[in-house]
């Protein structure tokens, strides 16, 4: 199943990538490998502002969030937004982050109350937790990163950046 579940991923994530673009993975061995791994994935997606992480209940979405808010330099505890659907976080440059978690969308209507086009056209980082649930608002331009739990427990971040 959790194979058939990242080709499922990765399927859908090709009708949103440009023919002239290149594949990017990162495991994570372990949870001691996953600040590694957040520092390897900020320094691997540029200016990539628009992050939306695709995976199934329990594959780590916002146990990697939390890595790359520590990299970041986000001081503030952070978690899952799934109540709230928006945290938002100041990084150490001063600039601020959101974290949404659009888990119980259930109409687009309802991301649109929560002014979502504001934060993903602010500029600043906007990492999305089950975006599958707005995908017809998110703009081209979002980068579109699957996360598969492997046989051995370890984690692949995969995705299609521009060569």
């Amino acid at each position: 199943f959790v194979h058939l579940h990242c080709l499922f991923f990765f399927v859908f994530l090709r009708g949103y990538v440009q023919n002239d673009s290149m594949k990017q993975e990162i495991v994570i061995r372990n949870l001691e490998d996953i600040d590694r791994a957040a520092a390897e994935f900020l320094s691997k997606i540029g200016d990539n502002r628009l992050v939306a992480f695709y995976a199934s209940m329990g594959a780590g979405k916002t146990t990697f969030t939390t890595a790359l808010c520590r990299k970041l330099g986000v001081t503030d505890p952070v978690g899952s937004p799934t109540f709230a659907i928006i945290n938002e976080y100041m990084k150490a440059d001063g600039e601020p982050m959101y974290h949404f978690d659009f888990y119980r969308i259930n109409k687009l209507s309802e991301a649109m109350d929560i002014g979502l086009e504001d934060y993903i056209y602010s500029g600043y980082l906007c990492i999305m937790e089950w975006p599958e649930n707005v995908e017809d608002l998110l703009p081209e331009e979002t980068l579109r990163v699957s996360i598969c739990v492997n046989a051995d427990g370890s984690r692949t971040l995969s995705w299609e950046s521009p060569e």
